[in-house]
């Protein structure tokens, strides 16, 4: 049985008491069987070494044990930070090079804990664009850049803020426990809390994963630590050790953080609720635009960086319903260990149904969709999963009246808004445009034409979100060189940006040296 002790200042700290990961598979299987089980193993009743059913399991932190990780994180950070850039842009290379060697291994980790082996597979490959060498080289030279001037040597660098706290999502804490890591590459310390509801990937990504690659290029102890245990926020404002904290999840809760951790002193950064917007002209490559358009079921629609809402030219939409029709129907629930399955039990089905329901009560139309689904894709009142669902809204001037427009839905419901015909192509991208900067939110916006002055007017007059997808094959995908999380309005706060974590996490000190050698 795999286990976990707390890592802190390079040193296991075990305890008394323990997390214990069922297996997804077990739970889908028999819920009430695997989480009586659970309760049994985490009140020290029973032996797990040789139950299948019995993912792992991770020491339960208390709170002297994570203060004592903040401490220990504080005493890394002058070592570290005094590294040079070269060797911790190298640690960057040794973690590509580590999600590598462990990549199978460490999807079965996230598979156990309930992803899709698709969906597992696909967050380590966006791993591997953010420390790849081309994103690596330009993030060291956003932290670091010299100029000659009038005799002088210019210095632009951006030093690292400290300490920074990450509190992974509970709907992918893998691999943005990682993402989270980032931020060493700046020179700070970090410490990440393993949500008690999935430790299991969390403790791997940095045990396996990050400390082994600090390690390497002779990081000193504490640099990075892990706790799995209940909500540290209380601890991390009140402490004077730690300078950022890194939230993701849903904007109202993150929006009150951003307001304590300012309060507080500590510079808060927001990976929160997205609400993507995708367009999809008239010339639009249909097979491009849809293939994109269904990730919105992605683990059943439960990750923010998702087409949330399509917009689609009129002369088309009767054909880009149809085809969105078809590509949902092969979507498909079942085991997260089963091959092809992308479809998750969905937490907030109650929220999904009272989403429907407003939509339709507004006018909209059920295209297909709208209903529970058992594991094996069979109808019920009672199953775990929901049906891909796409809605059809006319109108674009009141769609937003719409709540699964206007909202972010983490559900696997998509709303497609058909503008009223008759339009002049010009006007109609003029408030398509307004349309896209009016979302609340700004994670990312996707648009597909094959005009180039259409797509060039899209470009210039859009400032919503984070990143910009033109005529790409995912929505979703990370590459190369391309910020993979960050946006504006309530997805990022006022602070909100596209971004780099090594980035965000630092602060730019300027330097001008005279008598240059």
């Amino acid at each position: 049985m795999r286990h976990y002790p707390s890592l802190i200042g390079g040193k296991d700290v075990d305890s008394d008491r323990h997390v214990y990961g069922i297996t997804a598979r077990a739970l889908l299987t028999d819920t009430f069987d695997g989480l009586a089980l659970k309760r049994r193993l985490e009140s020290g009743q029973g032996a797990p070494e040789d139950d299948p059913r019995v993912a792992g399991r991770c020491a339960l932190a208390d709170r002297e044990t994570s203060r004592q990780a903040l401490a220990a994180a504080a005493a890394a950070v002058p070592e570290w930070r005094a590294t040079p850039l070269r060797t911790r842009l190298r640690f960057g290379d040794a973690i590509h090079r580590r999600l590598v060697e462990t990549r199978d291994e460490f999807v079965e980790v996230m598979v156990a804990e309930g992803r899709p082996r698709t969906a597992a597979g696909g967050e380590v490959d966006g791993l591997l664009d953010i420390f790849s060498e081309q994103t690596l080289a330009w993030c060291g030279e956003l932290l670091h850049r010299e100029f000659s001037h009038g005799g002088k040597r210019i210095v632009l660098r951006r030093r690292p803020d400290g300490v920074v706290c990450v509190a992974p999502p509970q709907n992918a804490p893998h691999s943005n426990a990682i993402y989270g890591a980032a931020s060493l590459l700046a020179g700070n310390a970090v410490v990440v809390r393993a949500p008690r509801s999935l430790p299991l990937g969390v403790m791997y990504a940095i045990r396996e994963i990050v400390a082994p690659a600090l390690d390497e290029v002779g990081a000193p102890p504490g640099t990075v630590n892990v706790v799995c245990g209940p909500p540290m926020f209380d601890d991390w404002l009140a402490s004077p050790h730690v300078d950022d904290v890194i939230y993701f999840g849903g904007s109202a809760k993150g929006l009150a953080l951003q307001n304590d951790c300012v309060a507080a002193g500590k510079k808060p950064i927001l990976e929160l609720a997205g609400n993507d917007c995708a367009v999809v002209w008239r010339d639009a490559d249909l097979d491009l635009a849809v293939g994109a358009l269904t990730e919105a079921f992605n683990a059943s629609g439960q990750i923010c960086n998702i087409p949330n809402q399509v917009v689609v030219h009129p002369a088309i939409a009767d054909e880009l319903l149809e085809r969105l029709r078809a590509a949902a129907g092969r979507v498909r629930p079942g085991f997260p260990d089963d091959e092809g399955v992308e479809l998750t039990p969905v937490l907030a089905a109650e929220a999904y149904f009272a989403t429907l329901h407003d939509a339709l009560e507004r006018g909209a139309r059920l295209v297909c969709g709208g209903r529970r689904l058992e594991v094996d894709g069979s109808p019920s009142e009672t199953g775990y999963f929901v049906e891909p669902t796409v809605l059809r809204v006319d109108g674009l001037v009141r769609s937003r009246e719409v709540a699964a427009v206007r909202e972010e839905t983490f559900f696997p419901l998509l709303p497609v808004v058909v503008p009223e015909a008759g339009r002049d192509d010009d006007a109609l991208l003029a408030d398509v445009v307004d349309f896209v900067n009016g979302n609340a939110y700004g994670l990312r916006n996707s648009f597909w034409s094959t005009d180039d002055a259409v797509v060039d007017r899209f470009l210039a007059g859009v400032v919503n979100g984070g990143v910009i997808k033109v005529n790409d094959e995912s929505h979703c995908g990370f590459y190369p060189y391309l910020p993979s999380h960050g946006g504006t309005g309530l997805t990022g706060g006022v602070f909100g940006e596209a971004s780099y974590m090594a980035v965000r996490t630092t602060h730019l000190q300027a330097v001008s040296r005279r008598g240059m050698r």
